[in-house]
């Protein structure tokens, strides 16, 4: 048989154009895929950093609106009671630096990943 397509020049041509669209769709659907890879893999980590930070602003903010219960200090001499809050500890200012920090760390790099994905998605359309 091939014997046959080989002896017509014309349909030469034509199974090898063929043959050439075919490799060339075949690397289209591939960059495309890629591409499509790339920006869900971007969603994610922006989605990630978002959920993340969602999650350490909330549990920052509930654990700062839980009060303290308050130290009495010992009756002084006329045996009226004062009360006497409690000061943070350095850990606890410590910790909350850290959050802070990584808050804002993420934050960032959530906008600049939003950022680079929109100006990709900018300079395709």
């Amino acid at each position: 048989m091939e014997l046959l397509e080989t002896q017509d020049p014309e349909k030469k041509r034509l199974i090898e154009t063929s043959e050439r669209h075919r490799m060339e769709m075949e690397r289209e659907v591939k960059d495309i895929s890629d591409r499509s890879e790339k920006m869900l893999k971007n969603a994610l980590i922006i989605g990630g950093a978002l959920a993340l930070t969602y999650v350490v602003v909330n549990q920052l903010s509930s654990s700062s609106t839980k009060k303290k219960p308050k130290k009495k200090a010992k009756a002084d001499a006329e045996g009226s009671e004062i009360d006497e809050e409690e000061s943070p500890s350095i850990l606890s200012q410590m910790s909350d630096k850290v959050i802070n920090t990584t808050t804002l760390f993420l934050l960032d790099l959530a906008k600049e990943k939003l950022s680079s994905f929109l100006q990709n998605k900018k300079s395709e359309g």
